[in-house]
């Protein structure tokens, strides 16, 4: 076997049900978790931060920092003009903007429609994912996501016949990109980009940065983080590992990251508690349902510019469960070797199992 199962981490405090489902709770949450999620080594106390940009986009608050010996005002410049091609991107991929290509193909009644080629590719690539997951990874879920409103004020289980309406609606296989548009062969079928798209957007912001020469930069999108280059001569960045169910407030551990991306997908991430049951938003294709296996956390890394791709992958390691999931991450660095995934996966019971790379340095246990 290529994995290593490793220590409980330490105790978790509290269970965090409720309060992330109130959209102005999260977004203060997750502008604090920025200061938490990634422990970048700062510099010495009373010495300058480093300029950054931080905005809300992709349902998140967002962080942009660049470490180049260049003037302040220039980085900022940088940094404020990447989360421009940041919203550029969501404008083209996000189902919930009015006129995105996204919604433009949902609106289309099953009717071809002419899309970019950026919208394309990322089409392409998660269909890949769902022929390589047997279907486990699914963006035409879209119908049955419209059921859940996780982001809502008072979310609620669905009623079961709506969610067995919209199933049918729901197979990858029945979006088609042909000549330079999308066909989807249901009418009723609705694209949802949320796995996978904030990780292509991750990866483009990147390579607008190291085409303006930018050599070291931490991109934060979230559960998505690109880094570029290393923090210093010799020295990597450290990214943070986020314990789930923790109120955002607890790490795992870190790990050592150069020219990578980090991909951290959970069952903690959106949620919600309805008579002593926990309804999550990573929903089963096949059942329509908040999907029940023996993982609550996925995380994903690889080389730099691989962010769309491991956003996918960690997605259907949380439906596979682990066993499965670590048959398909075997299967995936098996095919693709030259990317270099390495994987951590946390179960249920606080066990983490790690692939050899991917070298976790554990927090302390309390």
């Amino acid at each position: 076997m290529k994995y290593i199962v490793c220590r409980k981490p330490a105790a978790r405090k509290g269970w965090a049900f409720g309060s992330a489902n109130k959209p102005f709770a999260l977004k203060f949450i997750l502008m604090i978790t920025l200061m938490v999620f990634i422990i970048i080594a700062h510099s010495a106390c009373g010495e300058k931060e480093p300029p950054s940009q931080t905005d809300f986009c992709l349902d998140t608050s967002c962080k942009i920092t660049i470490y180049d010996d260049i003037s302040y005002n220039a980085a900022e410049g940088l940094a404020k003009d990447a989360f421009q091609v940041i919203h550029q991107y969501e404008k083209l991929l996000s189902k919930t903007v009015s006129g995105s290509d996204i919604d433009r193909i949902n609106q289309s009644g099953g009717q071809w429609t002419d899309v970019s080629d950026e919208t394309i590719a990322v089409i392409n690539m998660a269909n890949g994912i769902s022929a390589e997951s047997g279907g486990v990874f699914d963006i035409t879920i879209g119908a049955v996501n419209n059921l859940w409103d996780f982001k809502g004020e008072n979310p609620k289980v669905p009623d079961a016949a709506a969610i067995a309406e919209a199933l049918p609606s729901v197979g990858y296989q029945g979006a088609l990109v042909e000549d330079g548009g999308v066909i989807l062969e249901n009418p009723s079928t609705q694209l949802d980009l949320g796995g996978i798209a904030k990780g292509y957007i991750a990866d483009r912001a990147a390579e607008f940065l190291e085409e303006r020469g930018i050599e070291r930069a931490v991109i934060n999108l979230g559960g998505n983080v690109v880094v570029l280059g290393e923090k210093d001569e010799d020295t990597p960045w450290v990214i943070g590992i986020e314990r789930p169910f923790s109120d955002r407030t607890e790490l795992v551990g870190t790990i050592e990251a150069v020219d990578a991306t980090v991909v951290t997908s959970g069952i903690y991430e959106r949620n919600f508690e309805a008579d002593g049951v926990l309804y999550h938003h990573i929903l089963d294709p096949k059942t329509g349902y908040p999907v029940e296996t023996d993982l609550e956390a996925v995380t994903i890394t690889a080389k730099k510019g691989q962010s769309g791709f491991c956003d996918a992958v960690s997605t259907t390691c949380l439906l596979l469960g682990k066993e499965q999931a670590l048959q398909f991450i075997e299967r995936i660095q098996g095919k693709y070797p030259d990317i270099g995934l390495e994987a951590a996966l946390i179960d249920k019971n606080d066990d983490i199992v790690q692939t050899k790379g991917m070298h976790i340095q554990f927090s302390e246990k309390e």
